[in-house]
């Protein structure tokens, strides 16, 4: 494990190092030690390599990155910048493009990662239903469009299908405007200046621009309104100044950067904007029946950016307290897991080392060759390392109360104690960002309220400890669950699909997903304009496919209701007391049979 570490890390200093020699940071590195800090590099998410492709797309990062420093100034991108949200999407992937376009013609391999990357990222795309314009995502469209037009990507049928809605419109904004953009790539100005003037003058955003002037006309005093703008308009630049001079990468539009990607990446990234990443559904477990009306407001959140360190300490103490009834079963159930677990490891050796135990097998070519050196043998340490378990736990309003204390119970017991069998866990939770639908229902309600618009709601997915990271630095998170304003909603089969996602990507042998719920999954702005088993159904059809078409294994612990209706494997607790022997019986279960498929 160590020498799989030191390649990583040895890997991550090289993509440093080209960052630098590309961006010319070794300049100022050289001039000023104390102006570069090795955060300004946390954008490298390097733990869960393990494919060609995941080389490839930081690789590709890397070189963004570093063009970005290189041919991006800050100054110049926040002077041409839109007022209006949807046309600022746009200039950033504007902007994104530029940079990468110069990189490409200045080096070959840099054209060469990129290329690979952004074809990747096409090839995974899949769209079902695609009958109007308002199926497809202005931002994806526009994206499409200047890569196949600006950086001369070649799309497949499926993207090309995303396109052909607004390709006609773009075309008429952007189409005669191309050659100068091609023009002026080197002049970050002309070129920022006339993407904002090309995206003013899209009828697309028109609406947008008028509902603000209406809401504007509304207010009783305009004066005061207008002063309040200002302020609030200040404090932003302010703030906006101090992230600059905090972090390398830019926090505004590097969330637009990671608007392409099928797979959630898990960044390391210090900035609020870079922990909240637009979801998408992985194509394996697609739903064709299953509609999303818009992702444009949900979120992953690492559990420390959702409060402060002081509160989540506080609501860490508060189930530490509730903790020390269970010490001596937590002990207990170590033990018990840790010898099921270790036993099940065959014994194994390393043969011809230059030292360990003598290896008796080989002395009698001692005896005909005198001149043969010893032979040593070493028995392998071998580690429980070849299974990860991935604990996703329901975060809805129903949760209130004891179950998700027992939930959070449950998490920190596992945790530790499969932790102690060398098991690696991850602890997600899932919920909404709102009652009542928010900015999801509030978009819906503007555009007409579209009938069966499906999944109405934004989602709030919560991650509380890496399958990376040990418990002891994590264990703070896990009290976040018992703050009551944080449980809202539960839509269990996107959740389920996320929590996949993230499980698939590891290199183990043997993946578990252990779900931890309390009945169906309920939001009430969904199932009021769609049908009453809209969600029920998705939960169904996504559990199947894992069960039936997945090597990943799923569990489910009821709080208090039985699941079995949606799992294989479901098991039913009211108290924490039950976990020892349940969990003993169920897990041993799994672990026995590696390969098993339901």
């Amino acid at each position: 494990m160590k020498k799989e570490e030191n390649l990583k890390e040895k890997f991550k200093q090289a993509l440093i190092s080209t960052v630098k020699v590309i961006s010319d940071d070794y300049k100022n590195d050289r001039n000023n030690k104390s102006n570069l800090s090795s955060k300004n590099y946390n954008f490298f998410e390097i733990d869960n390599i393990d494919n060609k492709i995941d080389f490839l797309k930081l690789r590709a990062e890397a070189d963004s990155e570093a063009l970005k420093r290189k041919f991006s100034n800050k100054e110049i991108y926040q002077k041409n910048l839109p007022k209006n949200s949807s046309c600022r999407s746009l200039y950033d992937i504007s902007e994104k493009l530029r940079y990468e376009i110069l990189g490409s013609k200045m080096l070959r391999g840099i054209s060469k990662n990129l290329k690979e990357n952004y074809k990747y990222k096409i090839n995974l795309k899949r769209k079902d239903q695609l009958k109007k314009k308002e199926d497809v995502n202005i931002i994806e469209a526009f994206e499409l469009y200047m890569l196949k037009n600006l950086f001369n990507l070649k799309l497949n049928s499926i993207c090309q299908e995303i396109l052909s809605f607004w390709e006609k419109d773009l075309n008429n904004s952007i189409g005669k405007h191309l050659d100068f953009l091609n023009k002026n790539l080197e002049n970050q100005n002309k070129y920022n200046f006339k993407i904002t003037e090309i995206l003013k003058e899209m009828e697309i955003f028109d609406k947008e621009d008028e509902d603000r002037n209406e809401d504007t006309n509304e207010e009783n005093d305009t004066n005061n309104q207008d002063q309040n703008n200002k302020n609030e308009n200040n404090e932003n630049n302010e703030e906006n100044k101090q992230e600059e001079n905090q972090n390398g990468i830019d926090g505004e539009y590097d969330l637009n950067e990671f608007r392409m990607d099928e797979q959630l990446v898990d960044t390391e990234s210090e900035t609020e904007s870079s922990e909240n990443i637009i979801q998408k559904m992985n194509s394996t477990l697609s739903d064709k029946d299953y509609k999303i009306y818009t992702t444009e407001f949900d979120e992953i959140a690492k559990a420390e950016s959702l409060e402060s360190s002081e509160e989540i300490l506080k609501l860490r103490k508060n189930l530490d307290q509730q903790l020390i009834s269970f010490q001596d079963l937590i002990t207990k159930l170590a033990n018990k897991l840790q010898r099921q677990l270790l036993a099940k490891q065959n014994r194994s050796w390393e043969f011809d080392l230059e030292e360990g135990l003598l290896d008796s097998s080989k002395l009698p070519r001692i005896i005909i060759d005198p001149f043969n050196s010893l032979s040593f043998k070493k028995e392998k340490d071998l580690e429980f390392k070849d299974t990860v378990v991935t604990l996703l736990i329901d975060n809805s309003g129903s949760m209130r109360g004891r179950p998700i204390t027992i939930a959070a119970i449950c998490a920190d017991i596992l945790s530790r104690t499969l932790e102690r069998c060398s098991v690696k866990v991850e602890i997600l939770g899932f919920t909404t960002k709102n009652w009542k639908g928010g900015k999801s229902r509030e978009e819906w309600n503007n555009k007409g309220k579209k009938k069966n618009p499906g999944r109405l709601n934004d989602l709030r997915h919560i991650i509380y400890k890496n399958a990376d990271t040990q418990w002891r630095q994590s264990k703070k998170n896990l009290g976040l669950m018992l703050k009551e304003g944080l449980l809202k909603e539960n839509i269990d089969g996107e959740a389920i699909s996320w929590a996949y996602n993230r499980l698939n990507k590891r290199k183990e042998e043997r993946k578990i997903l252990m779900v931890i719920s309390d009945g169906a999954p309920v939001d009430d702005s969904t199932l009021s304009v769609n049908s009453g088993d809209f969600l029920e159904k998705h939960l169904k059809k996504t559990v199947k496919l894992i069960e039936s078409k997945s090597e990943i294994e799923i569990l489910a612990i009821g709080i208090g209701h039985d699941v079995s209706r949606y799992y294989n494997k479901a098991i039913k607790i009211t108290d924490v007391q039950e976990l020892g022997d349940v969990m003993i019986k169920e897990l041993s279960g799994l672990f026995d049979n590696k390969k098993k498929l339901h």
